[in-house]
């Protein structure tokens, strides 16, 4: 599922009534009323609340799609671990953090500055402000999809508690807070900072709803259909696979696919199918993808071990078959 398809399922609240055929014809033939004109407006401003603004932000939207497109750019087929011991001088330049994520952005954006799309630039942010704003989207969803660096793992699920788990009680101590703090200032200065918290607020949701959505579309074979989930599923095992074949990898991933996969679901993909769920912008499309990992756990635990030795075997034929035809080849040229 690509992270467009994600962002079209970004929906508004269940009680709205938006895009409606009568509306639309009244909008089109450009007579309706004032009241047509209030009600759709505070539609969509309904709408911008419910999703933190994303669906009103193109330059968001844009920079979720641009971030699937370049994430992994230049992968090598190994993981960081395996990169920074293969690719030490890469390794220091990121500091042994993250360093596939860093590299793609790094090529990525170094290809976008290219005066060969300027136009392309020129349409996506015309001042200095949303230049800042697209890159600083793209890193961090960029960044978002590096799932195993412990240190931003802590980062987001200490943003999602603060944006989405805060307690009615934390709520009304933070409310005693601000006006304890505001005793002491004008009423126009409470509004501002007032605001400023409001805002604040929202960009966090939003920037958290982003990481998810990313991180989503990275391990979408993982919430739909069980045939699509192995398809990609059998990909990325015959790519750790050669990896291992090849010397690139320390371990066999058949000796820990099996249980590997039941543990990526039980710890990564249902917790993040039900934040889908949780943050609310998604849905019913939300108890879609959480059922679909559910069943494919469930049928992976049925078919597991069977399914990874058949894997084994099907790349050892293969791999054997193409030592042999290289080994006839270096005769050959001998």
């Amino acid at each position: 599922m690509s992270v467009i398809k994600l962002m079209t399922r970004i929906v508004a609240p269940s009680d709205l009534d938006l895009g409606s055929t009568a509306r639309e014809k009244t909008i089109h033939e450009g007579d309706e009323n004032a009241a047509d004109k209030g009600r759709l407006q505070k539609e969509a401003s309904s709408l911008h609340d419910h999703t933190y603004g994303i669906t009103s932000d193109p330059l968001t939207q844009f920079a979720c799609a641009f971030t699937a497109l370049i994430h992994d750019v230049d992968h090598t087929g190994v993981p960081n671990q395996q990169l920074i011991s293969e690719n030490p001088r890469l390794a220091a330049i990121y500091k042994n953090r993250s360093v596939a994520e860093q590299n793609s952005l790094s090529l990525s954006w170094d290809l976008l500055m290219d005066e060969r799309f300027e136009n392309l630039r020129n349409t996506i942010f015309s001042t200095k402000a949303e230049l800042c704003r697209f890159r600083e989207l793209v890193v961090n969803a960029v960044m978002a999809t590096d799932i195993v660096d412990k240190d931003l793992k802590v980062l987001r699920n200490e943003r999602w508690n603060k944006a989405f788990e805060t307690t009615d009680n934390s709520s009304n101590s933070n409310n005693n807070n601000v006006g304890n703090v505001a005793a002491d200032s004008s009423r126009k200065g409470r509004s501002v900072s007032a605001k400023r918290a409001a805002r604040d607020g929202v960009n966090r949701k939003a920037t958290i709803v982003i990481e998810h959505l990313i991180q989503a579309s990275d391990v979408a074979h993982t919430m739909q259909h069980w045939h699509v989930y192995r398809k990609w599923n059998e990909r990325l095992f015959h790519e750790l696979y050669a990896a291992y074949r090849s010397g690139r990898a320390g371990s066999n991933p058949a000796d820990f696919w099996a249980k590997g996969e039941v543990m990526f679901f039980d710890h990564y993909v249902i917790p993040l199918a039900k934040k889908l769920k949780n943050c609310g912008v998604f849905g019913v499309s939300s108890d879609e993808y959480l059922n679909y990992a559910i069943s494919n756990r469930q049928e992976w635990i049925e078919k597991g071990d069977t399914i990874v030795a058949d894997m084994v075997s099907k790349l050892s034929d293969q791999f054997e078959a193409s030592s042999t035809d290289t080994e006839e080849e270096e005769e050959e040229s001998e």
